[in-house]
């Protein structure tokens, strides 16, 4: 089985993983996704500012795979802090619609001490599954 790495257009290159892994049967695997840009600069330094960069990352991976937001499976969050987390929730959902559109997938939410990248208050992966024609 091979599988192909999933690289949007004009995004810096990754360092020791792929953004994305698409194998022959469709399954698209996408790393965490943080809030920062293409040119890995954060622009937001709010909870809900990086969670709308980290999930049009995600987007972005899965149309650069050929696929739709609603191809996505999976998501497993990653949180640095719950009490911000609770406390948005609505202005979290309407972002997460802004990009994602009403669909919902399967999901997981895991709160950590902490994320590589230090300015990171959430990371998240995810899995579609791409439609072949």
């Amino acid at each position: 089985m091979t599988h192909r790495i999933i690289h949007p257009d004009g995004w810096k290159p990754a360092k020791g993983y792929a953004n994305g892994m698409l194998s022959e049967n469709g399954t698209l695997y996408v790393g965490g996704q943080i809030g920062w840009t293409a040119d890995q600069v954060f622009e937001a330094d709010d909870f809900i500012g990086q969670m709308r960069q980290a999930l049009q990352n995600i987007r972005a991976v899965v149309e650069a795979a050929g696929g739709q937001p609603e191809h996505v499976t999976r998501l497993t969050w990653y949180v640095t802090d719950k009490a911000e987390y609770l406390a948005h929730q609505g202005e979290i959902g309407a972002a997460y619609r802004e990009v994602m559109g009403r669909h919902f997938p399967a999901m997981t939410m895991v709160v950590v001490a902490g994320l590589i990248e230090d300015e990171a208050r959430v990371e998240i992966e995810a899995t579609a599954e791409i439609l072949r024609a």
